[in-house]
């Protein structure tokens, strides 16, 4: 029997604390940064982010929205046989933010203590992070490596940006997105496809380091934001019909289009170069800004949550971020 791999579950979490544009706009003011709600609407479609207290690392919003995929696929954590974590935000340097997830939900209760010793380890990718997760995830299932695996995008942006920048820091936000990809002998994920081009490197970076218990280097975000939607724009409907042509099918047979939530205008644009009407895009960057790898799966998860998603819907995820990476998955619910 032909082994493929199947997503059985979504779940996600967002931090408590919501700001909105005007929040952000009088935080930013006693700071003596002009910006205002209609300049970051208009460039950006964002209204509203969500930010993690100070004591809140990128594994414990992981761990929440872990427990609500495993809830909606009727799993035990205990059933789980492989974890893998896309953040750019770490807990830590090392040990990985998967294994600390992995810590949490064993401890989570009696039941759970059997997700100890399965593979753990966390991917960078910025925000197509979940993408080449999934990818990564579905190749293991296949070759029989796993069986049941969590997928998982987790960011705390909050704590890398600079707010005294205010073309990045009105971008994104914090939460965690995650998956349970299951063996089926049925196929759910039809085709995928990643890139990277380092050449792009400095155009979306954070180019700090530890050393010597110092940072070196500014830790915080910079971007090119003209050079990234232009770019951005074009890799995403290459990679898009690339995957399509892959799996030997059209525009016509998605669904649903699930992009990373970075911009309005770049997933507007994406869209319309894949021959794809708005009301085919799930679009929740006006709530939660760029979430980065959390992105994609949050969005998975608030559309199969509110009914748009159905099962055996047709939906075509794809990311592209620092690095320069992109990619694309096409997908069976």
């Amino acid at each position: 029997m032909k082994r493929y791999s199947r997503i059985t579950g979504t779940g996600s979490f967002l931090p408590p604390q919501r700001l909105t544009n005007a929040d952000l706009v009088a935080r930013l003011a006693a700071d003596g940064i002009d910006t205002s709600d209609e300049w970051i609407v208009e460039r950006t479609g964002i209204r509203a982010r969500h930010f993690c207290a100070p004591n809140v690392a990128a594994s414990d919003l992981a761990f929440e929205a872990c427990r609500s995929a495993l809830l909606a696929a009727r799993r035990n954590a205990n059933e789980i046989d492989l974890i893998i974590v896309a953040t750019s935000t770490p807990d830590m340097v090392f040990p990985s933010t998967a294994a600390i997830l992995q810590h949490k939900l064993a401890q989570s209760n009696p039941a759970a203590a059997g997700i100890a010793g399965c593979p753990a380890f966390d991917v960078q990718a910025v925000c197509s992070g979940f993408v080449y997760a999934l990818t990564l995830a579905d190749s293991l299932i296949q070759t029989g490596a796993a069986n049941r695996a969590l997928v998982v995008g987790a960011e705390v942006f909050s704590r890398i940006l600079n707010f005294k920048d205010r073309t990045t820091c009105v971008l994104f936000g914090d939460g965690a997105g995650a998956v349970v990809l299951e063996v089926s002998d049925k196929p759910g994920i039809l085709a995928s496809e990643l890139h990277a081009d380092g050449k792009h490197v400095g155009i979306l970076c954070v180019p700090g380091n530890v050393s010597g218990g110092q940072i070196l280097g500014d830790p915080t975000l910079k971007m090119d934001g003209q050079a990234v939607f232009k770019l951005a724009v074009g890799v995403l409907a290459d990679v898009a019909r690339s995957v399509l042509a892959k799996a030997g099918k059209t525009e016509a047979d998605v669904d649903w289009l699930i992009p990373h939530q970075a911009n309005i205008r770049i997933m507007q644009s994406t869209a319309k170069k894949l021959k794809l009407g708005p009301d085919k895009v799930v679009v929740t960057v006006d709530q939660h800004g760029n979430t980065s790898a959390a992105s994609i799966p949050l969005a998975l998860d608030v559309a199969v949550r509110d009914g748009r998603i159905q099962p055996g819907d047709t939906l075509l995820l794809e990311g592209v971020g620092g690095g320069f990476t992109w990619g694309a998955t096409l997908l069976n619910m």
